[in-house]
């Protein structure tokens, strides 16, 4: 097989995955390098499983983040390993990457987030207008009316929604499943009471905009800036999980010369010419490698041993691997602060100190309650496949069957999206109803979501819009196999304003609020527990236990002045030729509200400007 390609592209998630597969499907010759392997479990094929996609040895990668510099801060978290040096941090080694096991929710992003780029290096073609036609090209939404699908064709789609060209299928989890189950119906009510305007604003809305009511993704709710009660859009088609994995593997079984997908590569570092252009990869060969492999990472000899290969491109390289691994990579390849590569003895080829600076994530914290009886929806559920020789248990069954009932859902039952203070320009928090017992991220924390009885409740407070760009991601040495070293500063640490933490201590309040017309559903609440119960305390609560995981803006797009910039508005690398990044790293600001969304869209955007420079580069030829 050949070692030259025209592009090769390093990581298979929601950028690199469909960049690939768009370059291989126009007529190029791509090699997708992908570290992890092809392995399709369960685990990643029932929406249900997810949180066991996160911790699958197979398929997985985890890493441990420090939320706070100062040791007694961090130590204030129980979810803090010390023996880890840091708090879990779910990120995905497949195919796919973390498409394979997020919690398939797609959310469009805020309209004020392209507009923000779009204004940062003057470069138009990211304003909503064109940034909402890729989310239409890739979109195959199934929730909205039958008839809106044929309207369209007619020129009438004021939802902006892709109906029937795209390849992600988007649908939502029948309301039935949860409205049959008299807790769950109790809490539903309650909820929806208490993120409604009044009934006169109910009825005005559902007479005027009768099928946006409920859609986040509605264009004319993205264009309002809309809040209320939501219904929460998934990525999955006929009952199973779908993401970048589906879209490569597609690509490649229609043009398996054009699209070479290799796995278990590990790329090491970025190959280039004396011109400072991108000519090729390093990768090491084999599995297990990167010391993030969740019980499966091999010992130092046989890291040391593994091949080394060499690959080469004759247009581009592209690394889509992720806000913790595209920057660790750069800082590998001798791009990134002059001092950091100094101390490691990596040789400096450009002192960009933006590259790995500027990380940023959501706060998220968690209100559970146990509710005084375990929910009827779930009863027999496992919420695991069958052990070999035994029977499954009937969800389980059903799904094999029907694709249908309780797995083909991610457990969200109620949705609420809100701002956090009315002069806010955007919502800017999203609460959502979970019929599990959820409480972040920590080794073994899926165990602890599918262990019956299911009895517990959690509210998930996601603050969208944060102010914090503290955080970093820099290389601990010059091992390619060694994770770097992940710190976000949150809060107090970090150079964000004061109302971050208030917004979330808010929004805990809110939830307290609706629990309490539950009436004698719930037991007591277990996090943050009635102890908890002054401001003051809820603040401590919430500096001590939230997490995030939604990592991004380490290799941020900017103007050629800005000394932290990475990237210029076309996704290439300042100072290089030949080289881009498209993956969660670009953004200057972390984009609202669930980031897969905005990378989908980025990748989108990323293959019409790279194939538009491909025809120009022929033209002139």
């Amino acid at each position: 097989m050949s070692n030259e390609y025209e592009y090769i592209v390093v990581g298979s998630g929601a950028g690199g995955g469909p960049l690939a597969a768009n370059l291989a499907l126009a007529g190029h010759r791509v090699l997708l390098l992908e570290a992890g392997g092809t392995e399709e479990p369960y685990d990643y094929q029932v929406p249900a499983f997810h949180p066991f996609a996160s911790e699958n040895p197979e398929m997985s990668w985890a890493f441990f983040v420090r939320h706070y510099d100062d040791q007694k801060q961090q130590a204030r978290d129980w979810k803090f390993r010390p023996d880890q040096g840091g708090v879990f941090y779910p990120r995905a080694a497949t195919l796919g990457g973390c498409t394979a096991h997020n919690a398939m929710i797609l959310v469009y992003p805020d309209n004020s987030d392209w507009d923000g780029i779009a204004r940062l290096p003057g470069d138009a073609s990211w304003r909503v207008t064109a940034m909402r036609a890729y989310y239409q090209r890739l979109e195959d939404c199934r929730y909205r009316p039958w008839w809106q699908r044929f309207a369209r064709w007619l020129g009438w789609n004021p939802s902006r929604h892709g109906f029937g060209d795209g390849w992600l299928t988007t649908s939502a989890a029948d309301p039935k499943l949860a409205l049959q189950d008299e807790e769950m119906l109790a809490i539903v009510k309650r909820a929806a009471r208490s993120a409604l305007f009044g009934i006169g604003d109910l009825i005005k809305r559902i007479l005027l905009f009768p099928w946006t009511f409920a859609d986040p993704n509605d264009w004319r709710s993205v264009a309002r800036r809309a809040e209320g009660l939501r219904l929460t859009p998934l990525t999955v088609k006929d009952g199973q999980r779908l993401g970048a994995r589906e879209r490569v593997l597609a690509a490649r079984a229609a043009v398996p010369d054009r699209l070479i997908l290799r796995t278990g590569a590990l790329v090491t570092r970025v190959l280039f010419d004396d011109q400072n252009r991108a000519i090729g990869v390093e990768y090491l060969d084999g599995s297990g490698l990167y010391q993030a492999s969740a019980g499966r990472a091999e010992p130092a000899e046989r890291r040391a041993d593994a091949p080394r290969v060499q690959v080469y491109a004759s247009r581009e390289v592209i690394l889509a691997g992720g806000a913790f691994n595209t920057p660790q990579l750069l800082q590998l390849s001798g791009i990134g602060p002059a001092a950091l590569l100094e101390k490691h003895g990596i040789p400096l080829r450009l002192d960009r100190p933006g590259v790995g600076a500027n990380l940023q994530d959501r706060y998220e914290v968690s209100v559970v309650h146990k509710m005084k009886r375990p929910f009827s929806m779930l009863e027999g559920a496992t919420m695991r496949p069958p052990a070999p020789g035994q029977p499954p248990d009937p969800h389980f069954e059903q799904w094999q069957r029907e694709r249908k009932g309780v797995y083909t859902t991610n457990g969200a039952v109620i949705s609420i999206i809100k701002r956090s203070r009315p002069e806010a320009l955007d919502p800017d928090l999203f609460i959502f109803g979970l019929a599990t017992d959820f409480r972040g991220y920590f080794p073994g924390y899926a165990e602890l979501i599918g262990t019956p009885p299911f009895d517990k409740f959690t509210w998930a407070v996601l603050k969208g819009h944060t102010t914090n760009t503290e955080g970093s991601v820099t290389i601990r040495s010059d091992d390619p196999c060694d994770t770097p070293d992940i710190r976000f500063r949150y809060f107090e640490e970090g150079n964000g304003d004061a109302h971050d933490l208030e917004a979330v201590v808010d929004a805990v309040q809110s939830i307290r609020g609706i629990a309490e017309r539950y009436g004698d559903a719930v037991a007591e609440e277990i996090q943050p527990g009635p102890q908890v119960n002054s401001r003051d305390q809820l603040r401590t609560f919430v500096r001590d236990q939230a997490w995030g995981h939604h990592a991004s803006c380490t290799c941020k797009i900017g103007t050629p002045d800005d000394p932290m910039a990475v990237l210029d508005s076309q996704f290439r690398v300042y100072g290089t030729e030949g080289l881009r990044v498209v993956d969660a790293s670009v953004f200057p600001t972390i984009p609202g509200l669930f980031i897969v969304s905005a990378v989908y869209m980025v990748a989108e955007k990323a293959s019409d400007v790279i194939l538009a420079d491909a025809r120009n580069s022929l033209d002139q030829a």
